[in-house]
């Protein structure tokens, strides 16, 4: 009980972070002239963003295959493609952040024989997305700057790649002492977890033993950021919002990894308020922020709709995901 009411009181300070965020933006922009922007949406550009969208999944199903190869787990790429899809609509469904990743897991838990293994895979792709669009955004940055776009803040972008790929090195150079420190926080705490200690330093061994496969994932980690690039600049072009593609290829990114920390409800108003802040330094008023960043939002959620079918449809109707990757 005392579990649940945690929970609960993390959901209502998410709702509360999410609406205060949202409430102050909204006081700023100019609501009517959002609804026009919304009423003329282009529906052609609206659909070129779904199928970009939609291009950006199969190939972030084909990195997840790439990485199970690493660890001798076979699953078929309609199987991951199928689960991504399922993924998507939890992770814009549910009030957590790993609703999703919880999906991936269970579903590729039964080939890797391992729920730790199965984690594992989930949380490096994960861990290399986070670097490839920190990557394409601290790019992207010095790229403005020598362009000309004035963009504020972005020397925080270099100061996360640094951190996040230090962290990740570090893991994959040396995973014996990654295991031991976990081993130690889980010292005393029963076989199972001295289990999965074991079957983690198994998995992080395999990846720091292959590093050209991790590198061509990490390549297909970078087109996934530039086709999420592609699809919000569709959905600019649909909304009449003149987002200069350099600004968008630091803005996107950025706002995707400020997202990932868990302090609202799927993002929402802490999101808005990263694109309201890049397009004050842009010329761009909040409510040509709000427009994208909700238009944007409201695709995403249209597509993964489609994701809550194909769970519908799964034999045995399995229960959706609560709690956390174990």
């Amino acid at each position: 009980m005392h579990r649940t009411g945690v929970k609960a009181a993390l959901i209502a300070v998410k709702i509360a972070v999410s609406a205060a965020l949202l409430w102050m933006l909204f006081s700023r922009a100019d609501v009517s002239a959002m609804a026009g922007q919304f009423r003329r949406m282009h529906i052609g550009w609206m659909l070129a963003a779904l199928v970009t969208y939609g291009l950006m999944l199969v190939v972030s199903a084909w990195r997840w295959k790439l990485l199970l190869q690493v660890q001798r787990i076979p699953v078929r790429f309609g199987l991951l493609t199928n689960s991504f899809l399922v993924a998507t609509f939890f992770n814009n469904f549910l009030p957590s952040n790993i609703g999703g990743d919880v999906v991936r897991v269970a579903d590729t838990a039964p080939y890797a024989g391992s729920k730790t293994v199965a984690t594992t895979i989930v949380l490096v792709d994960r861990v290399i997305g986070l670097v490839a669009l920190l990557a394409v955004a601290a790019a992207a940055s010095a790229l403005a700057a020598l362009a000309g776009v004035p963009l504020t803040g972005v020397g925080y972008i270099w100061i996360s790649l640094v951190v996040v790929l230090a962290g990740l090195l570090f893991v994959l150079g040396w995973p014996e002492r990654f295991a031991k420190v976990l081993h130690r926080i889980a010292g005393g705490r029963g076989e199972s977890i001295q289990v999965r200690v074991l079957n983690l330093l198994g998995a992080m061994t395999r990846f720091a033993a292959e590093p050209r496969p991790l590198g061509i994932a990490f390549a297909g980690a970078l087109a996934v950021q530039g086709l999420l690039v592609v699809f919000y600049m569709c959905a600019a072009r649909s909304l009449s919002v003149p987002l200069p593609l350099l600004a968008a290829s630091v803005v996107v990114p950025v706002s995707l990894a400020v997202q990932m920390v868990p302090v609202s409800i799927n993002g929402f108003g802490v999101r808005e308020a990263v694109f309201a802040f890049f397009f004050g330094s842009l010329g761009l008023n909040v409510g040509s922020a709000l427009t994208l960043s909700l238009g944007s939002t409201a695709l995403i959620m249209l597509f993964s709709l489609s994701g809550g079918a194909v769970f519908l449809l799964r034999r045995g109707r399995p229960s959706p995901p609560s709690g956390a990757i174990p």
